[in-house]
């Protein structure tokens, strides 16, 4: 796979780098958010690892950017860890988020687990397409449609509806949710579910506030209506 890796910090990059390149990946490496942008564009990675604090654009606004025209996999890296940063860089469109210093190990398995997710596509079945309440899922494309008109979803957004969708009425909790799509072996804040249903809502549902499509069942969890 193609990662793009991106720190001001060349000690580090050069050991992300050499790290994930033992693991059989083609590792590019970029400086400043600016930089990552262009070379997203230019060399469409399968993963992009990003520093929040950086030179010209910072990663939360390059996150932002990318978002505007890429579903690519983004893992946001910082030295913050708060739970508030960690949420806003969910909001700017990350799918995932590690807080310096991390162990290497932590990182190839959240890089393996992000890139097995985000293949799903490669090993589907060309037919392989989920409906309901006026949502179109095309697994093999990865795209969505509601309403028949196309919508623009993160890998870990398409990831939770398709879920959801093929377990229509079924409840979920937080827990199952963060298990099935994040993995076992994700650390994060249980909000991060949170965060991605509302995303959800405010890209497929009319109303937002009041969906009709991604229900939330109070004190358990949440689940689709057909």
């Amino acid at each position: 796979m193609k990662i793009l890796v991106v720190d001001d910090e060349k000690a580090l990059v050069k050991g992300i780098k050499f790290n994930l390149e033992n693991e059989g990946h083609t590792v590019d490496t970029a400086y400043d958010g600016q930089e990552a942008l262009d070379k997203v564009k230019e060399n469409e990675p399968d993963l992009v690892i990003m520093d929040v604090m950086m030179p010209k654009l910072d990663g939360l606004g390059a996150c932002m950017k990318i978002r505007e025209f890429s579903k690519v996999p983004v893992i946001l890296l910082t030295a913050k860890s708060e739970d508030s940063d960690k949420i806003m860089g969910f909001e700017c469109g990350a799918d995932d988020y590690i807080t310096k210093p991390f162990n290497i190990l932590e990182l190839k398995a959240r890089v393996r687990a992000l890139l097995r997710r985000a293949s799903i596509s490669e090993h589907s079945v060309p037919s392989n397409v989920v409906t309901g309440g006026g949502i179109t899922l095309d697994v093999e494309r990865r795209s969505a449609k509601c309403d028949g008109q196309e919508v623009e979803l993160t890998a870990k957004e398409f990831d939770l509806v398709e879920f959801l969708m093929r377990n229509p009425g079924k409840v979920y909790t937080r827990e199952n949710l963060l298990a099935t799509i994040w993995g076992a072996e994700y650390q994060g804040d249980i909000r991060t579910v949170d965060v991605h249903i509302r995303r959800l809502r405010e890209k497929l549902e009319k109303e937002p506030a009041e969906p009709d499509k991604i229900m939330t069942k109070w004190g358990v969890g949440y689940y689709f209506k057909d």
